[in-house]
Order: structure tokens, then sequence, then C-alpha cells
């Protein structure tokens, strides 16, 4: 019964997830959307999209885990807009401890599973990593397209930053980069992103 406990804990702890929101919105109401909400959306995308990964034996289970455990930490250490220099500064160091606490929860075995997942999408080194970073990267210029630009109206955010933060699919998924170009030319030439 510890073990279970320990699981259910857990689980009860990461419905808190559902509170952490965003600075993008979605599209339907343009409220902000919330790290749950992004993660299914992610593994949703990886289930459909990976015909368009360079490598086709990318291990899918082990993306699609890494999609949803990715963002987990900010139940501690908060969301952080990909755009925020300062914020980023100190982001990794903050998401570290929040895995640690966070993921101590769970018995031995599965805290050292989803830290190891965690670590993983974080270094980007692997083929399983580069695809779920390529989702990561994508969705959220989708809800851009979508909602005039929402989150590349704020200070700072440019075309040359959004292609920057994308390029990863440039090199790993050239069909959703050809995508990615075109909605961001999309956007510029609509007024939704600086030039």
């Amino acid at each position: 019964m510890e073990r279970l406990q320990k699981q259910i804990d857990f689980i009860v702890e990461i419905d808190k997830l559902k509170n952490i929101f965003r600075q993008n919105v979605v599209i339907e109401d343009r409220r902000n959307e919330n790290d749950a909400e992004h993660s299914w959306h992610l593994s949703m995308m990886a289930l459909l999209l990976r015909e368009h990964f360079i490598d086709p034996n990318v291990d899918l289970l082990k993306s699609v885990k890494m999609t949803i455990i990715h963002d987990l930490v900010e139940i501690y250490a908060g969301d952080t807009f990909c755009y925020d220099q300062e914020g980023n500064k100190d982001k990794l160091e903050r998401e570290i401890q929040s895995a640690r606490k966070l993921f101590s929860i769970l018995p031995k075995d599965q805290e050292k599973e989803l830290w190891d997942l965690w670590q993983e999408f974080e270094e980007t080194d692997t083929m399983e990593a580069k695809f779920a970073a390529c989702l990561d990267r994508m969705q959220p210029l989708l809800l851009n397209s979508m909602t005039e630009g929402h989150t590349w109206k704020k200070p700072g955010v440019n075309k040359n930053k959004v292609i920057e933060r994308n390029k990863i699919l440039r090199d790993h998924a050239p069909n959703l980069w050809e995508y990615v170009i075109s909605k961001i030319d999309d956007a510029v030439e609509k007024g939704h992103l600086k030039e």
C-alpha cells in the first residue's frame, strides 16, 4: 500500500498543473492556456505528426512521455515565457529544484524514470527528445497564428526571435519547418508579428 499511496499522492499533486497558466491563449475563447492543456496538445501532435520527423524509428511512446511530463516541474517553478530573457537566466536551476521535489513523491523507480525523461527532454540530445522539442516549439506557434499573434505582440518579440525559437524543426522536421516559416511570414504580412 505504501507504493500505491506514493503514486496517488503524486497524481493528486500534479493536478496543480491545471492551474499553471501560460502566456499563450487557446484559440476558441482567448483565455490563457494551462500547462495540462499544453501537454495534452503536444501528446496529440506526437501521435499525428511523427511521419514528418526525420527519424521514422523514433520511439513514439518515449516522446509522448516527454511531452506529458516536461512541464510538470512548472508546478513549483512556475511558467517562464520563452522570450523573457531575465526569467530564463535562472529557469533551469528553478526547474531542477522543482523536479527533485516533485518526482521524489514517487516510488524510487518511478522517480528515476520521470527524472531521466525530464532531463533527456531538457538536454535534447536524443531523437525522441528532439521530436518532443519540435512539437513543444510548434504548438505555441500554431496558437499564435490562430490568435492574431497574441504573445508575439509582447515587448521584444520579433520574426527573428520566433525563427530562432523554432529552428530545431529545420533539421529534424523539414515539412513542419516549411509550414512554420509560412505561418511566420503570414503573421508578419498581417501585422501580427514584428519584422
